[in-house]
């Protein structure tokens, strides 16, 4: 079978990286998981063997072919369909008894973003997620404040519940062989947006207008964003003028959020949202 390359098919060919990677999602018993991107079923066949039910989400018609026809159907459900598209909670609600998907996947590189956005959006159906992506977004993922690759991914994804590294593979463990490594790591989503008393909306729009211009202080950021005396809003929450919106932890951008909109969180939506635009990460 011939790979796609614009659908970012490397398949999975280390049969001991599939084993971790379900490892990883703990007992499964009970569960049903969600597996994005599927391809020829490397990591399929050691969900089916440990989780209550497979949902294979694959958009390639003759892959999807060819997983029905690998594994049985009381054991994995295979849907053709973009996972952009899936309702993650029409999907939990059909759980018998109730509870939330666990996810695994080995996300395509060239929509990795919009699936990271998409399962944080549906996080109120999700347990937690193991997923592989190129090492530079996995570094991303889990960075944290001061390091270099910390930046609006990190915030993002890491406001919707912890992120943990697991372990890193090289291009020999696919077919065909990518031009990068592949870092698979776990996410438990139990968002922090009512812990530390941020409006999400409003305080994700805040967030990627601190990182708009990341050459630029985290002052001259909010200053573009419409946010005035930006230099006397920093000093009140004893944050230097000098700083950078990458040394801020996630308690210190809420802290902000919560100083500049906490009387009225929807003006963080005409201010802070007046810059920002559709890229997403």
């Amino acid at each position: 079978m011939k790979t796609r390359p614009r659908l970012g098919q490397n398949f999975l060919t280390d049969v001991g990286a599939a084993t971790r990677i379900v490892s990883a999602l703990g007992d499964l018993s009970a569960r049903t998981v969600v597996e994005i991107g599927p391809g020829r079923g490397a990591i399929t066949g050691p969900l089916a063997a440990h989780a209550r039910h497979v949902l294979a989400i694959e958009l390639d018609r003759e892959l999807a072919a060819g997983l029905r026809d690998k594994f049985p159907a009381d054991r994995v459900t295979v849907l053709e369909q973009d996972i952009l598209n899936f309702d993650f909670a029409a999907a939990a609600a059909e759980i018998p008894g109730g509870g939330r998907i666990c996810v695994a996947g080995n996300l395509p590189y060239y929509i990795t973003s919009p699936i990271l956005l998409k399962l944080a959006a549906s996080h109120a159906a999700l347990d937690h997620a193991v997923l592989m992506v190129q090492r530079e977004v996995a570094d991303r993922v889990v960075a944290l404040p001061g390091s270099r690759d910390y930046g609006l991914l990190s915030v993002t994804a890491q406001m919707y519940g912890p992120v943990e590294r697991l372990f890193t593979l090289p291009p020999s463990a696919f077919s065909p062989p990518p031009k990068v490594h592949s870092t698979v790591f776990r996410w438990r989503f139990a968002p922090r947006f009512s812990e530390l008393s941020v409006e999400e909306a409003g305080f994700l729009r805040f967030v990627r207008a601190a990182f708009a211009q990341k050459r630029k202080t985290l002052a001259n950021n909010l200053r573009g964003a419409g946010i005035p005396s930006a230099a006397a809003t920093l000093d009140a929450v004893a944050i230097p003028s000098h700083a950078r919106a990458e040394s801020l932890s996630l308690e210190s951008f809420a802290q902000l959020w919560r100083f500049l909109y906490s009387e009225d969180p929807a003006a963080a939506s005409t201010t802070a949202g007046s810059q920002s635009n559709s890229r997403s990460f």
